[in-house]
């Protein structure tokens, strides 16, 4: 079957079942691998994706459900080598320490900032809460948050 979205601000065709996880289309049949499995069941927010600019684990969303919408990855954030200030969030602040929950956990902060561009601490820890990080990195993701914001961190 044939589904057609928007994917990065470009429209795009896939042949594939319905059901087949959207995570599974991204990475294996579009070869975007920014988006990554974590736990599989949609619990640790690693494949956190935005459907029609709300976060989505991608995992759990057959390919049906992106049909006719826009579907944005990590990759489809910087524009050119500029990257977007959440992402300059990230850097600045030194978020990162293994990586593999940071496209989730970015994407899930670019959802917030979208709808809510000053955030109050207790938006960004419910925005943010069901990302998981391995590596407990949570201090520098809420800084960097609050700096993207424009606060301090």
């Amino acid at each position: 079957m044939t589904t057609r979205f928007t994917l990065n601000g470009q429209p795009r065709s896939v042949e594939a079942a319905p059901d087949m996880p959207l995570l599974w289309v991204l990475r294996d049949l579009l070869q975007l691998t920014g988006t990554k499995f974590g736990c599989g069941a949609g619990l640790c927010g690693a494949c956190t994706i935005h459907l029609d600019g709300e976060p989505v684990r991608a995992c759990s969303t057959p390919l049906a459900a992106a049909a006719g919408k826009r579907v944005r990855t990590i990759e489809g954030l910087a524009e050119g080598t500029r990257l977007h200030p959440v992402q300059q969030a990230w850097k600045d602040c030194n978020v990162a320490q293994c990586g593999y929950c940071q496209a989730g956990q970015i994407m899930s902060a670019v959802a917030l900032l979208e709808r809510h561009p000053q955030p109050t601490p207790e938006q960004i820890t419910a925005a943010m809460d069901g990302n998981l990080c391995r590596c407990g990195s949570y201090p520098r993701v809420l800084a960097a948050i609050a700096r993207a914001a424009g606060g301090s961190a």
